[in-house]
């Protein structure tokens, strides 16, 4: 049971959980707001402004800075871990989500030739974030962190 409380009393597990879920409020709102269509799916969707992820490992990286000091080897492993994070959503998840959309467009093209006999499944694609969606899912996640644990503590 004292697990149980200390897992739900974790100001640091819990505040890089609301900043993620943040974030994918704000995509959901952002869709409204530019399609004016109501799309809650895009809730659990990856990619888009801003990131999620990015998001999470700030808030969590600010969350141990504020109050484990920014000197602290803790600090320098959850920072080093949001750095890894942000540099594959903007490099690799990026890349290969753009590599899958072209290789659907060659999929469908070889469709209409060949016709017959040819059936591959399309590649799900999972897009990854630009600069600027990491760039504001990381502010996101430092004023939730900061909040957190400089202004409510």
């Amino acid at each position: 049971m004292t697990n149980l409380l200390d897992l739900l009393n974790n100001r640091w597990l819990w505040t890089a959980v609301i900043a993620s879920t943040s974030a994918q409020v704000i995509k959901v709102l952002l869709v409204l707001l530019i399609t004016r269509r109501w799309r809650p799916e895009v809730f659990a969707e990856t990619g888009g402004m801003p990131s999620s992820h990015s998001a999470m490992v700030t808030a969590l990286a600010t969350g141990v800075g504020l109050t484990q000091g920014f000197s602290s080897p803790l600090f320098a492993a959850t920072a080093v871990f949001a750095l890894i994070v942000m540099y594959d959503a903007t490099g690799v998840r990026h890349s290969s989500g753009q590599q899958a959309r072209l290789l659907n467009e060659l999929i469908e093209e070889l469709r209409a030739v060949v016709r017959e006999g040819f059936a591959p499944m399309p590649l799900r694609v999972l897009m990854g974030h630009t600069y600027l969606e990491v760039l504001v899912g990381s502010l996101l996640g430092i004023l939730i962190g900061w909040l957190a644990f400089a202004v409510l503590a």
